[in-house]
Parts: C-alpha cells; sequence; structure tokens
C-alpha cells in the first residue's frame, strides 16, 4: 500500500489540533485501509486511564480497557480512538454500557473479523465491575494473547 491510498487524505483529525469531543456523540472516530487484507492479526488498543461518570452521583468512574480486535478491510485511525475514548469524561452511563457501547461503535466502523472488549473498572462502594465482550468465537489459528490485567485484590 503506498501512501498515496494509504487513507491519510481521508483524515480529519490525525496531524491537527483536534478540540477535545464533549461527547461520545460528538466524537469521529475514523478509519483507514487495513495494510494487510486477507491477513489475520491481532490489533490491541490499551487505555488504562479511562474514565467516565456515574449517571446518579456524576462521580468519576475508572477503568483499565483492553480492545482486541483481527481487522477485515479497515483499522480505527489511534488518535481518533483515542479522542472518543477521552469524550466519555464527561458522559455519564454505567460501566456495562459504557463498556459494550464502545465496542459496538467500533464493529460498527470497521466491521472486523473479531473484536473484545475487556472492562476493567475500579472499585467504588468496595465492587470492581468488570465488563468482557466479544462479537463470537476468534477464527483458529490466530495468536490472541492474554489481556492480563490482574483483578483487584485491595489494599494490604
Amino acid at each position: 500500500m503506498t501512501a498515496q491510498n494509504d487513507g491519510r487524505e481521508t483524515l480529519t483529525q490525525l496531524g491537527r489540533s483536534t478540540p477535545m469531543p464533549q461527547s461520545p456523540e460528538e466524537a469521529e472516530l475514523e478509519r483507514v485501509p487495513a495494510p494487510h487484507k486477507g491477513r489475520q492479526y491481532v490489533v490491541r488498543f490499551t487505555a488504562p486511564e479511562f474514565t467516565s461518570l456515574c449517571p446518579v452521583t456524576g462521580q468519576p468512574d475508572f477503568a483499565h480497557l483492553v480492545i482486541d480486535y483481527i481487522p477485515r478491510d479497515w483499522i480505527v485511525e489511534s488518535k481518533s480512538l483515542k479522542l472518543y475514548l477521552t469524550s466519555f469524561r464527561n458522559h455519564g452511563a454505567f460501566h456495562e454500557d459504557c463498556s459494550v457501547t464502545i465496542a459496538e461503535t467500533l464493529v460498527k466502523l470497521l466491521d472486523p473479523v473479531w473484536l473484545r472488549i475487556g472492562a476493567y473498572w475500579y472499585p467504588r462502594g468496595g465492587m470492581p465491575i468488570d465488563v468482557f465482550w466479544q462479537t463470537g468465537l476468534p477464527p483458529e489459528g490466530v495468536w490472541i494473547p492474554a489481556q492480563d490485567v490482574p483483578g483487584y485484590r485491595g489494599r494490604g
């Protein structure tokens, strides 16, 4: 794939000053053609400092997100993904809603062969909530590493 047809010309955020979107609905996820169509490989994004707001109290919630996917025709542009995830900072939703919404939004944008999200939420009220979602079974023969995010063990 050459620079002339790698999808860069369609990007509106990469390489530019881009304000933080105020909500996930305002955020613009962008994609470019997958550079290795026909090959099955895993792309992983890790967001160890994801934040959103509790929809009831307005207090901040924190999570460590791990998103794995096997591209088909598209890959997500990473700056747009970072801005999309950051847009949840002002968004009130329960942990389960944030986690599954992120995954389903990426599936709709990318139509990947396979995608999973592990959302490891830090405790509020003494109870961590971890949310896991995937599109189905991964294809055979693809190495998919463990997410290796340790479970919450409390203090001391």
